[in-house]
């Protein structure tokens, strides 16, 4: 089985699908490694890095000409037409957003497989990319605000008097909010935490920081550890519970996030206009819509005084730790579903179908089915 790693084509994306150690570890069980030129440069692994551990560097085209493509964001059309007929892709897809993509997989016969669709199970644990990444992005941005915040973080005593520590409101405590939790801690902030999920509550406490309660959150449907269903008014609830926090907060962090649907607007702007001068938002749901009415896609802007981050790809933001983590998540999957001679899939096995989106001209992944049910032609 030939692997393929291309360099990555999205803007301002520094991350590479696999790194020298993973690479060598896949050719001592038997792969063959190509490696576009240059792919790892942005998380400072060198093309000689990678032919040390035995992979063979190599232009585009070549890598496309592969058995399997790894890759951290999902291909291109321009990049899934390099690929050979009835090859394989395994990357962060997002399948029910690209309906385009996924048509030109069944037209080409391309068995591809989601890292974002990894189902969040026990066994499953090592391969979760979602979880990974998110731990980074909530680390980096926290790290980001506080370089835009104009005060410190901890309590500070001095002769000249005390500084009082910073306040910071987080929206949403999965893997990304409980690591901007543990992070706005340790750099001594006081956290306070809203959250669909009232099973999260405990998670919160347990790093020190204050969750708020909001009336009738055991209405909202939880799937796979995602809110699947919130109504209108429970929305409104947490509005109006964070209405007067958002006042006093330094830091705003959003992080929430409705699978297959737009993000819900969380921070108005009319709540932005209520905050304090200097404040600062950071938007992690800025690529799905956003949380903030106001952030704008990979722009940092300043409104009504408040700094509004709408940085899209914190992850690529720390490359190295990044590329690290996934590289073992996407060889964990590979492993599970091939060895060097080919693949061995059982589609009802959970971790293969959970992660499965099309195989031999057709789309099978259910859950993307049900978005893109509107286009006939794929379903």
């Amino acid at each position: 089985m030939k692997i393929g790693v291309p360099k990555e084509s999205k803007l301002h994306e520094k991350r590479v699908a696999l790194t020298p150690d993973i690479a060598k570890q896949l050719i001592a069980k038997g792969f063959e490694i190509t490696i576009e030129a240059g792919a790892g440069e942005g998380s400072f692994f060198s093309d000689e890095c990678y032919r040390q551990a035995g992979a063979k560097t190599a232009l585009t085209e070549e890598v496309f000409d592969a058995d399997i493509v790894l890759k951290v964001d999902a291909p291109t059309q321009e990049e899934a037409n390099l690929m050979k007929e009835g090859s394989a892709c395994i990357s962060m897809l997002y399948a029910y957003t690209r309906p385009e993509l996924i048509e030109t997989f069944i037209n080409r016969k391309i068995t591809s497989f989601a890292m974002d669709a990894v189902p969040r199970i026990s066994r499953a644990q090592k391969m979760d990319a979602l979880s990974s990444q998110a731990n980074i992005a909530g680390y980096k941005a926290v790290i980001l605000a506080a370089d835009q915040l104009g005060r410190i973080f901890p309590l500070m005593m001095t002769a000249a008097g005390t500084v009082t520590p910073a306040k910071v409101l987080i929206f949403g405590a999965g893997v990304a909010g409980l690591q901007a939790v543990a992070t706005a801690k340790r750099l001594g902030a006081v956290v306070e935490v809203s959250d669909v999920r009232p099973e999260t509550k405990e998670q919160v406490e347990s790093l020190g920081g204050k969750f708020l309660t909001v009336d009738g959150a055991g209405d909202v449907k939880i799937q796979g550890g995602y809110a699947r269903d919130v109504s209108p008014e429970f929305l409104q609830k947490q509005k109006e519970l964070i209405a007067n926090k958002i006042k006093e907060a330094d830091i705003v962090i959003t992080t929430a996030l409705v699978m297959g649907k737009k993000s819900p607007v969380l921070v108005t702007a009319e709540m932005v206009r209520s905050m304090k001068n200097g404040s600062v938002i950071v938007d992690l749901a800025v690529e799905s819509g956003g949380n903030c009415e106001l952030s704008e896609y990979n722009k940092t802007v300043n409104k009504h005084g408040v700094t509004i981050i709408g940085e899209a790809n914190l992850p690529a933001l720390v490359p190295v730790n990044s590329s690290q983590l996934y590289a073992v998540n996407i060889s964990t999957l590979l492993l599970h579903l091939a060895t060097s001679e080919g693949f061995n899939l059982d589609p009802e096995e959970e971790i293969t179908k959970g992660t499965l989106i099309t195989r031999e001209g057709e789309l099978v992944h259910e859950f993307t089915k049900s978005i893109l049910d509107k286009h006939t032609n794929l379903v």
